[in-house]
């Protein structure tokens, strides 16, 4: 068992890792719409934005990793919004491509930073 750290996604905000690897699996932290760069500040408002950030740090830790978006094998979305659910399925299907994952979805009350979607991942390595 070992952790992931990367500077190609956001560092932890709290006393966790971005991922951690055991058995030849990959276990995401939630990622938000944080730069790599050290900045405290959501990429946007905008939740196709957003997931599209969001997205992209997945990719890097899951790389990181030694894995990718095509190892994935389950994700989580969670929502600040349910009314954002389609916007965020379609830059969802852009990033996954043919891939499909299990995945759920569910609505939550607030996220960290108040972001509109956090998403995380069950891969292979």
């Amino acid at each position: 068992m070992h952790s992931i750290q990367t500077s190609n996604a956001p560092q932890a905000i709290g006393p966790y890792s971005q991922a951690m690897v055991v058995d030849g699996m990959v276990y995401t932290s939630g990622q938000i719409a944080l730069l790599p760069d050290g900045s405290d500040e959501l990429l946007s408002k905008d939740v196709a934005t957003q997931a599209k950030q969001v997205l992209q740090n997945l990719k890097n830790v899951l790389e990181a990793a030694g894995s990718g978006m095509d190892k994935v094998i389950k994700t989580t979305i969670f929502l600040a919004d349910m009314n954002d659910f389609a916007t965020v399925n379609q830059v969802y299907e852009e990033a996954f491509g043919n891939h499909k994952p299990a995945r759920s979805t569910v609505a939550v009350k607030t996220l960290p930073k108040n972001a509109l979607v956090e998403i995380d991942a069950i891969a292979k390595v």
